[in-house]
């Protein structure tokens, strides 16, 4: 349980517009704010708008929340974090995370089996290449290095390998052989190895009430300065009922939208707040067109129960959950001006 909340500031990804956030970033750190998390999904990447804020900023430290494994190898996420890490003096949190079938398939044509055992895989090569101990290599399943000759052909479009593959140590030195490092997780066993082999959790939907229920035994194995970072649609308005449709709209499409039928991680961890019901209605409506009545159909108290959404007074009452759970750190998602960055830094951090 955790009284002192940290905060960030997480942008998410561009969607229809490019838009560049320099103003509010320095904003947020001025006013102290901790952290800036940028993401990515099959528009935007996460790393190039985290290194035109950080050429911009001095202090506030730069997350991705998160960036897609499928989407880079291990060597090549490693480099680019370490180079990111470098320029900007060792500011660099970097959050990564397997996304799904539909996206890892769909956009990067790369298989999505057994994601826990490609994660651990992954994380592993990107210490070793920061460490430079040694010529990195892995007898790994999923990213052997060197590629051996009788994998000759086994990934997409690789082509038959010459077997004349070189173990290699990175040629720069790392300003941090340690770059912290977050999982993007949200079912049990995916949120017990961010316990085990990470630096913190990056988990998008979070009910604080019950987050002690949901992954108390998941989180055993997390040591004393593990950072859960939850990610929470916070809007300061006196107008309740639009901010908490706002919120709605957000969870129809990921409840809905954002995965396949027999297969949405977000529908299923609605499913595990106490909502299983709710959530398979609305997928149901969704898949069928009826996006209206999908929406109609998550509860209010959901969506009240995972965003901070209100005046000051309100927001103030819905911190106290937050304040008593296991979260470390908040970072809000929806602030567009300073004036509210202002208030949320006040009502969190006092």
């Amino acid at each position: 349980m955790t009284t002192d909340l940290n905060l960030g500031l997480n942008l998410g990804y561009w969607q229809r517009n490019a838009v560049d956030a320099t103003e509010l970033v320095q904003a947020a750190e001025r006013l102290g704010y901790g952290s800036v998390w940028t993401a990515e999904a099959y528009g935007s990447d996460a790393f190039t708008p985290l290194a035109w804020y950080g050429a911009r900023t001095s202090r506030i430290k730069l997350g991705t929340s998160v960036v897609q494994l499928s989407a880079r190898t291990p060597a090549a996420t490693a480099m680019t974090a370490m180079t990111l890490d470098h320029l900007t003096g060792g500011r660099l949190l970097l959050g990564v995370g397997a996304s799904g079938p539909q996206v890892v398939e769909g956009w990067y044509g790369m298989p999505f089996g057994r994601p826990l055992a490609r994660t651990r895989e992954y994380v592993e090569i990107m210490r070793k290449v920061w460490r430079r101990e040694e010529p990195v290599t892995s007898d790994g399943e999923h990213y052997p290095l060197p590629l051996p000759a009788e994998g000759a052909g086994s990934g997409p479009g690789r082509g038959r390998a010459t077997g004349l593959g070189k173990p290699l140590k990175l040629i720069t030195h790392p300003l941090r052989p340690e770059i912290p490092l977050y999982l993007g997780a949200e079912g049990p066993k995916n949120v017990a190895l961010a316990a085990e082999i990470a630096d913190g959790w990056l988990p998008l939907f979070v009910f604080p009430e019950k987050v002690e229920q949901m992954y108390g035994p998941s989180l055993a194995g997390a040591g004393p300065d593990f950072d859960i970072a939850a990610m929470v649609m916070t809007v300061i308005t006196d107008d309740v009922r639009a901010a908490l449709d706002g919120v709605k709209m957000m969870l129809t499409l990921y409840i809905g939208g954002m995965g396949a039928k027999s297969r949405n991680f977000h529908a299923d961890i609605i499913g595990r707040m106490g909502y299983a019901e709710a959530a398979e209605e609305i997928q149901a409506l969704y898949l069928a067109g009826r996006r209206d009545e999908a929406f109609a159909a998550i509860p209010d108290e959901l969506a009240d129960g995972i965003s901070l959404v209100g005046p000051p007074g309100r927001i103030r009452e819905r911190l106290e959950p937050w304040r008593k759970s296991p979260v470390s750190t908040l970072l809000v998602m929806g602030p567009h001006d300073e004036p509210s960055l202002k208030i949320i830094r006040d009502l969190v951090l006092g």
